[in-house]
């Protein structure tokens, strides 16, 4: 659908759709037939892990759905944005979709394409369109559906990788069905639900919120949590939580002016960023790459590759041209066409990565490169590879690349030496002038201490065995995850010395790290439950027993976070006495209360009014309540969320020249000069509202009655709106 509509060959309807997925239905019965009936010979194992994958996927759908129940509104945090866009896209007959925040202007009367990755958003609203849901319900069902994926993607990926490890280790018995549903259970929860180790300062007093202090010096004192638990009559894992006055957010804010997010939170906030779209796509990617690690490390060598058919192919060329002697260059071409197949489908993967979350385009070209060379070292197979790789990423992402800019400037050196300052910039490269932050060791224990210490274990794991037996060697498994956990360690270093440039000054490596580090968790979350079962495969059963005590201990520490952060989220969730038992998915209800007039309106143009026309409204900072009519519209309006545009478009001019346009629309007395603004910006209905009024004091309503006709009242009476003749 994105490749047609981008082309502007099919239209974005659900009609479209459902030709889509008519022909690609029917063309993969066609020509995967053999692959549908494999369905009606499976083991019995393989049926009962389908049967609980299903479960499973059911399972979180309702549960974070009923969880969204609870406080289901699009308000707060990104939500205006991320909902703004799929109103946006759902707007569009082709793509990219209109900015909702930026209309047209004299200099681009088209409009302006939205400067995002905006695949992941169009993914929801595929999913909106083609059930003809609500989209203000749609928007929590979304988010319940990916978490859904997330955790049935993580199981199987998981089980797969500790069923191939068992088949490549000692033991001859199969594993049982039960173990496998375990394991891949605890690695469904470490990648989608769990925390980090900050969940360690619930046994402390706490700290001030964003002045970290080392939690070794200051644990509870067990008093304190007694008198606790005596004043509130509550159990001591309560009270201790009590007490330390644990509040989730810190664990993504724990090093200072930094975001190191993960997808637990994600799912509590529940902002439908493009890193959340991201969850599933990347993890269908890496099991691909998982597929390709395998396929080439067992492919037989006596194969049929591409360069002898390239040699077959052009050896009455070469003859007539006496080149026969270059023939033998070919010989060294050993890739089969399945390995040149996934090396295709992995770079579509990749533009779909870079599509719906820009900096995971990059982190997975890099991965993929690793492994190659991992495998090929520098010869003619990489370089192929790497080209074809490389191609199919370009080919795929072309129609989104084509109008979108990416945000960073370049790449800043962190903490850049005085000599290289004074030189300011070389090629690419930003030498800031005190833009140095360095993460403390202790404070990256706590973030990412979990997966290293899987990583200690299975080293130690490795190097005891090796000393045990000379007839120990390293599994493909193994050596897939000493790749994922090294890959994810260099992940996490790198915002240690190199930060992409954007906007913001005090947090000028946040984002790095955040894109860097939510990439890391996932990848080395599913490692780190292979780990378990690998360290489990030992007839030393004392030091088997304490790897796997150390191992759960360290566990059960990031996976308390969820009963940490979702009830403080949602306060109804486990109190009686707030719980909502009429609860509702609709996002646009709490503007009953507090917007009621808006709300009247935004339902007033979503049925009456025409899509991606320009309806003029008060222009508000990022973050506020402003843009409320675009954002749950999709209409674009003149100016919207100043930061956000000022991060989209590469200036803050974006805005700031249009703010006073906006201003004199509202509070001009001169007809003329607003009629210029009107037709400038292509403006075809004015909002007056309550907080127009709000936000110009000087607001003219008399002159809006000169300009157009009222063309809806709320029943307040304190909002209106007026069509522009």
């Amino acid at each position: 659908m994105f490749l047609l509509g981008s082309m502007h060959i099919l239209p974005f309807t659900k009609e479209a759709l459902l030709l889509i997925l008519f022909v690609f239905g029917t063309l993969s019965y066609k020509f995967l037939s053999k692959e549908f009936h494999q369905i009606f010979k499976l083991t019995k194992q393989q049926y009962v892990i389908i049967a609980f994958e299903e479960i499973l996927f059911i399972l979180s759908l309702l549960a974070l759905t009923f969880i969204r129940g609870q406080e289901p509104a699009i308000h707060g945090l990104e939500k205006f944005m991320d909902y703004g866009f799929i109103q946006s896209i759902l707007n569009s007959t082709y793509f990219p979709p209109l900015d909702m925040w930026l209309s047209a202007d004299l200099a681009n009367p088209s409009g302006y394409p939205i400067n995002y990755y905006y695949f992941g958003h169009m993914t929801g609203a595929f999913l909106i369109r083609l059930t003809d849901i609500k989209a203000t319900i749609g928007y929590n069902l979304i988010l319940a559906t990916i978490l859904a994926q997330g955790m049935t993607l993580t199981f199987s990926i998981v089980s797969n990788l500790i069923r191939q490890l068992n088949k490549q280790v000692e033991l001859k018995a199969p594993l049982s069905t039960l173990k496998l549903i375990i394991y891949g259970t605890v690695g469904a929860i470490t990648v989608n639900l769990a925390g980090n180790l900050h969940t360690i300062y619930i046994f402390t007093k706490g700290y001030p919120n964003e002045s970290p202090e080392p939690f070794w010096g200051i644990f509870q004192s067990l008093s304190q949590i007694t008198a606790t638990m005596t004043r509130t009559g509550n159990g001591f894992f309560e009270s201790m939580v009590q007490n330390s006055s644990y509040w989730y957010p810190n664990a993504t804010r724990f090093i200072p002016f930094t975001i190191h997010e993960f997808p637990s939170y994600s799912y509590i906030v529940a902002d439908l960023h493009g890193h959340v779209f991201e969850i599933p796509f990347v993890l269908l990617t890496f099991a691909i790459i998982f597929l390709f690690f395998t396929h080439i490390r067992a492919r037989h060598k006596a194969q049929h590759s591409i360069g002898d058919s390239l040699r077959t192919l052009l050896l009455p060329i070469f003859k007539k041209l006496s080149f026969e002697k270059y023939l033998d260059i070919f010989k060294k071409i050993k890739l089969g066409r399945i390995e040149v197949g996934y090396a295709i489908a992995i770079g579509a993967m990749i533009a779909v990565n870079y599509m719906t979350n820009a900096f995971d385009g990059p982190i997975y070209l890099l991965l993929v490169l690793a492994i190659l060379f991992y495998h090929y070292r520098i010869s003619w197979n990489f370089i192929i590879q790497s080209v074809v790789l490389a191609m199919s990423f370009l080919v795929f992402s072309f129609p989104f690349s084509l109008y979108f800019s990416p945000f960073a400037t370049g790449v800043g050196v962190n903490c850049s030496p005085d000599f290289l300052v004074n030189l300011q910039k070389i090629g690419p490269f930003l030498f800031e002038k005190n833009n140095c932050q360095l993460s403390s060791p202790w404070m990256m224990l706590v973030l990412w201490g979990f997966f290293w210490i899987s990583l200690i274990l299975l080293g130690i794991y490795f190097i005891i065995r090796k000393k045990q037996s000379s007839h120990f060697s390293l599994t493909e498994i193994d050596r897939f995850l000493l790749i994922i956990f090294g890959y994810g360690t260099f992940l996490i270093i790198i915002p240690e010395f190199i930060y992409a440039k954007d906007i913001y000054p005090a947090h000028f490596r946040a984002n790095t790290m955040f894109k860097m580090g939510y990439q890391a968790f996932m990848m080395m979350g599913i490692t780190s439950t292979v780990v378990l079962y690998r360290i489990g495969v030992w007839s030393n059963k004392i030091l088997h027993f304490s790897f796997r005590t150390v191992f759960i201990v360290f566990f059960a520490l990031i996976a308390i976070y969820p009963y940490l952060g979702f009830p403080s989220y949602y306060p109804g969730l486990f109190n009686s006495e707030t719980y909502k038992k009429d609860f509702s998915l609709d996002g646009l209800d709490w503007m009953e209360t507090q917007h009621p007039e808006d709300k009247e309106l935004i339902d007033f143009i979503m049925k009456f009014v025409p899509r991606q026309v320009v309806i003029a409204e008060a222009q508000g900072d990022s973050y506020t309540d402003y843009n409320r009519i675009s954002a749950f519209t999709g209409n674009p309006t003149i100016a919207g969320w100043w930061v956000h545009e000022w991060l989209w478009r590469g200036s803050s001019e974006v805005v700031g020249k249009r703010i006073p346009d906006v201003e004199a629309l509202y509070q001009s007395d001169d007809l003329e000069l607003t009629r210029s603004i009107i037709k400038k910006y292509q403006v075809e209905y004015i909002v007056v509202s309550t907080m127009e009024r709000d936000k110009y004091s000087k607001i003219n309503e008399d002159k809006m009655s000169k300009l157009g006709i009222k063309l809806f009242e709320s029943s307040n009476g304190f909002g209106a709106l007026y069509k522009v003749y």
